[in-house]
């Protein structure tokens, strides 16, 4: 999401926030690697992640976003096999093949810009504290458009809990955490987002509504986002992820199937 350079991507927890710039900003913000938009606005689908659709997603690679993601992109990180997408979380190669970070993983990114709508994410989330398995939509200055961001992070550290939070305008501070009365690393949960224009943000779990923002705590996205997923361990962020500690063999998050209805 942002440049190649760093630029802050998104988010947090009452004050631990700052960082202008999910991954967050910088996340998107890559001029470099993601297509610019006037990216095309897209309509409805479904993607079962059979393969690798390169009409409708890039990978992000050899960049990082630089502050609390320690980690660097890399597409050969984000893989396919039996029907399921991968996102592998290890230090081969690193720090050289890792754009100087100590850690590689990936990040998997739309093309097209996406309006009102539902967001949907069936995934495994991985169980380790100090990361994020994130599903998100994401816009900013790469884009041509303010830094706006709407948020599911399942923090390794208690994966029976989900973050939400969005951002407009640059301005987040919205987080949430929502008990899920199950573990998300021990298989397959569906996670959606629903932006509505009717002046709501909902998210759903397995179907379920559990939680829902109409503007009372600040004004909601306006702008075409993209659709986005990823695995990152964090630094310097020890007080909201908790420390990480790689354990020496790599860590997956698992993706089943993404998809948006357009409203």
């Amino acid at each position: 999401m942002r440049s190649p350079a760093t630029t802050p991507r998104r988010r947090f927890k009452a004050r631990r926030w700052l960082i202008p710039p999910l991954a967050a900003l910088v996340l998107a913000l890559n001029p470099l690697l993601s297509p610019t938009a006037e990216a095309a606005i897209g309509g409805s689908f479904v993607d079962n992640l059979d393969s690798f659709d390169t009409g409708r997603w890039h990978k992000a690679d050899n960049w990082t976003n630089g502050s609390m993601f320690n980690v660097g992109w890399r597409a050969d990180h984000t893989w396919f096999s039996g029907g399921v997408m991968g996102i592998n979380l290890d230090n081969a190669t690193c720090p050289s093949g890792c754009s100087g970070k100590p850690y590689a993983s990936g990040e998997y990114r739309s093309n097209d810009l996406f309006t009102y709508g539902r967001f949907e994410a069936r995934l495994q989330a991985v169980k380790r504290p100090g990361t994020v398995t994130g599903f998100f939509t994401y816009t900013g200055p790469s884009d041509g458009q303010p830094w706006d961001e709407i948020d599911v992070e399942i923090l390794g550290k208690n994966t029976t809990q989900m973050q939400t939070n969005y951002f407009t305008n640059g301005v987040g501070g919205h987080e949430t955490v929502i008990n899920l009365g199950f573990d998300a690393s021990a298989g397959f949960h569906d996670y959606a987002i629903e932006w509505w224009n009717q002046g709501t943000i909902n998210w759903f779990v397995d179907g379920k509504l559990v939680h829902q923002e109409n503007g009372s705590r600040g004004a909601l996205p306006t702008h075409p986002m993209r659709i986005m997923t990823n695995l990152w361990p964090g630094i310097g962020v020890d007080s909201w992820l908790d420390p990480f500690v790689y354990p020496g063999t790599p860590l997956t998050a698992r993706f089943d199937r993404l998809k948006y209805t357009k409203y």
